[in-house]
């Protein structure tokens, strides 16, 4: 669904982003609006599928799960689809798992307490039960960034882009 946001929409959505736990009081300052109206505005976010909940944001180290491992995984054939993308959806160390175009079916995010529990993850659960014919694993040694977060409103986007300085020649001819 392609949902059409106004001005306020998106600086709701960069405000909720930075801020879940804002209360419809400072959501709608934010937004120079009343809180009923910031609470509806968000409201119709959600009905509108846009906006699918609110979650606290753990540092997956401190919470004990310091391996982050990608796994790109080959499926020995599309008829085990199905019981593959069963599997990973009931998985708690999935928190990914993305159709690819290229060499491989699936990338998979995959958080685990230790290289052994990795190991088990893979061998004994993903190759020995869901029909894959091969993975190629990543593990994570260093995260320079990590984000949920989508550029919405102007804090949010892109920096612009760095303005040309006029040639010497044009600067004279302002003078």
């Amino acid at each position: 669904m392609n949902f059409m946001l106004d001005a306020i929409d998106s600086k709701a959505m960069d405000a909720l982003q930075r801020d879940g736990r804002a209360s419809w009081a400072d959501l709608g300052t934010a937004l120079g609006l009343s809180a009923p109206a910031a609470a509806e505005r968000v409201r119709k976010l959600i009905d509108g599928g846009l906006l699918r909940g609110f979650t606290a944001v753990l540092d997956p180290t401190t919470a004990g799960f310091p391996v982050l491992a990608f796994v790109a995984v080959t499926l020995e054939r599309q008829g085990t689809r199905r019981a593959f993308l069963d599997g990973v959806r009931a998985h708690p160390l999935i928190q990914e798992c993305h159709h690819v175009a290229g060499d491989d079916d699936f990338l998979l995010k995959v958080r685990a307490r230790s290289l052994g529990e990795l190991e088990s993850v893979l061998a004994d659960e993903l190759k020995g039960r869901l029909g894959i014919a091969r993975t190629r694993t990543t593990i994570v040694l260093g995260t320079a960034k990590e984000t949920g977060r989508l550029p919405f409103g102007k804090a949010g986007g892109p920096p612009a882009a760095p303005a040309r300085a006029a040639s010497p020649r044009a600067a004279r001819r302002k003078r």
